[in-house]
């Protein structure tokens, strides 16, 4: 296939956040050409995810009509475990259950495919299996792309960084040095197949809805990380994510896979999921550096966009809204420096860091910009406080023939004794921190 040696525009990668601003800028008419390496969009994706409808929204409205969906989130419910119990809270909501739905399960590998379509039908040239190399820069202008198959040179106005968590392009060229071990994490996924009617009746819902738990505790072995699990509809998609600078500084050398392993043995998970057949598994980075941790995301005919930028919600894991919502803006910001016929100069791409300033990406994540450094390095949040906080409620709800006035004293001793009255007040301070 000849391909044009000409484009408004290149997206290095069809996720989430490349097919976003592909589609966009085609939609709008611009000559857009998409390079993915994979097979195909999400071919390297086999893990179920959570979707977000407000940022998809923005970009095609009626995405219901045909969008590979899997169950609309009816219920969230959050998990505080030691090493035989969990205490929790959840929410259950019927508004949750009215169309148009909030949240959604998918399967990435159907949805990206299902996404790249549209991107095709909006106008815009996809090639896969093909490796971008380097950017090609004129003095710092960032010109077009160098491709390791018979593609080549590709030359563009723009280019757009959609390649994943530690953009590659982006350290090669030196626009950002390479991702700290403490501002990423690696989570491993496995997706467990089950029949629908199994799945209904073990977490109580109808056959569209869904429900989500997140968890955290001693399921991460000392480090800090979360687990999850969550329904689709044939299958439920368990994981566990720990910071990668952990793992290399744990103690027992335990590897993500038994992490996963373990947690999957646990009292209160293992009766969710028995019976359960494992048929995919991977394991992918995710940037967890925060606000701090963003690094420029726009120069001289180049902008980064989605994970490629660090753009996860550290309070919410909204990745998937994050990222379409970056992609869109970083479309929008070409367009209109096309329409103004300014060309692509950092001073015209400066647009789309002051449109994720103004959306909420910016403004959650400089809201959440303490939590990371206070839970790294605060590991009692997820070891020692679900410990006390299952213990205390084993305490006053085992009836043993002691009165609640002195469990109520032996469960503040416990708490003094693992933390100190210093600590628990220092520690309720760390948390107003990270959640004010």
């Amino acid at each position: 296939m000849k391909i044009p040696s000409q484009f408004d525009a290149i997206v290095v990668g069809a996720g989430p956040s490349g097919n976003a601003a592909a589609y966009v800028m085609a939609k709008s008419g611009l000559k857009v050409l998409q390079i993915e390496r994979g097979e195909y969009p999400g071919s390297k994706n086999v893990q179920g995810a959570i979707l977000y409808a407000n940022a998809l929204e923005e970009i095609i409205p009626d995405f219901r009509d045909d969008a590979p969906l899997e169950r609309h989130i009816i219920e969230q419910r959050m998990w505080m475990l030691d090493e035989t119990s969990f205490v929790g809270t959840h929410l259950r909501s019927d508004d949750y259950n009215k169309p148009p739905y909030n949240r959604y399960t998918i399967i990435r590998a159907q949805f990206d495919k299902w996404f790249s379509s549209k991107v095709r039908e909006a106008g815009a040239l996809l090639i896969c299996e093909t490796t971008v190399n380097h950017l090609i820069l004129d003095n710092d202008q960032v010109v077009g792309v160098q491709c390791d198959r018979e593609q080549g040179d590709v030359y563009a106005g723009v280019v757009i960084l959609a390649d994943g968590v530690n953009s590659t392009l982006a350290r090669k060229a030196g626009f950002h040095n390479e991702i700290q071990a403490s501002n990423v994490a690696l989570a491993v996924k496995e997706i467990l197949f089950m029949p629908e009617e199994t799945i209904g009746q073990r977490f109580n819902i109808g056959d569209e809805e869904g429900v989500v738990i997140e968890m955290v505790g001693r399921i991460t072995d000392g480090m800090v990380g979360t687990g999850f699990l969550y329904t689709n509809r044939e299958s439920l998609t368990i994981g566990v994510g720990c910071m990668l600078s952990d793992f290399k500084k744990n103690p027992n050398r335990t590897s993500p896979y038994v992490l996963l392993e373990e947690m999957k043995h646990h009292p209160a998970i293992a009766p969710l999921i028995a019976g359960g057949e494992m048929k995919e598994y991977c394991a992918h980075l995710i940037p967890e550096g925060g606000f701090n941790a963003i690094p420029q995301v726009y120069g001289n005919g180049w902008m980064i966009v989605g994970d490629s930028g660090g753009f996860v919600n550290a309070a919410h894991r909204e990745g998937s809204n994050l990222a379409m919502t970056t992609g869109r803006l970083a479309a929008e910001t070409v367009i209109a420096a096309k329409a103004a016929g300014r060309g692509y100069g950092a001073n015209e791409l400066s647009v789309y860091k002051a449109a994720l300033d103004d959306s909420f990406v910016m403004k959650d994540l400089y809201k959440y910009r303490d939590m990371p450094n206070i839970l790294h390095r605060n590991p009692q949040f997820f070891t020692t406080y679900p410990d006390l906080v299952a213990n205390a409620a084993r305490t006053m709800f085992t009836v043993d023939g002691v009165d609640k006035k002195t469990k109520k004293h032996e469960v503040m001793a416990s708490f003094r004794r693992s933390r100190s009255l210093t600590g628990l007040v220092g520690d309720a301070y760390k948390l107003w921190r990270a959640f004010r």
